[in-house]
């Protein structure tokens, strides 16, 4: 089970989703794919999430980091705070993702952080920059999700 206690939430987002009687960790837990490819969640919020990949386990057959691993950690991040957004009476749908890809990686941790370009009733947009442990843009993605009405 994928572990949030070191997730940190700002109060808005606690008092928020506390009304629901939901585990908010539980549903931030980010999912399956996440937990087998080692994605952790550091702090959320509507406008900003943190997040990390480890490189090992998500490298293609030459070695590099997978282009495809930069794209799960962009959309679960931008993903995140969308919900987070949306709060509880939506939840986010990915309708357009790209990414660039700026250099390759072998190893190490990498960082991803989505940073709000765009918070709307509907839609939200985000901007994901993730880099390596020398703070060297590994690659940039934009992710817009559609918010939908829970229910």
């Amino acid at each position: 089970m994928h572990d949030q206690t070191t997730t940190l939430f700002p109060q808005e987002i606690l008092d928020q989703w506390a009304a629901t009687g939901l585990d908010l960790s539980a549903v931030f837990s980010l999912g399956a794919l996440c937990d087998r490819m080692g994605i952790r969640l550091q702090e959320a919020s509507a406008s900003r999430v943190v997040g990390t990949l480890p490189v090992e386990g998500n490298t293609q057959p030459y070695g590099l980091l997978h282009g495809g691993a930069s794209a799960v950690l962009a959309e679960s991040l931008g993903s995140t705070a969308a919900a987070l957004h949306g709060g509880p009476t939506k939840y986010p749908v990915g309708v357009d993702l790209n990414c660039t890809h700026h250099r390759s990686v072998r190893s190490g941790l990498l960082t991803g952080v989505a940073t709000a370009a765009h918070l709307g009733r509907t839609t939200a947009t985000y901007e994901i920059v993730i880099t390596d442990e020398l703070a060297r843009r590994v690659c940039t993605a934009r992710l817009t999700c559609l918010l939908r009405e829970a229910g």
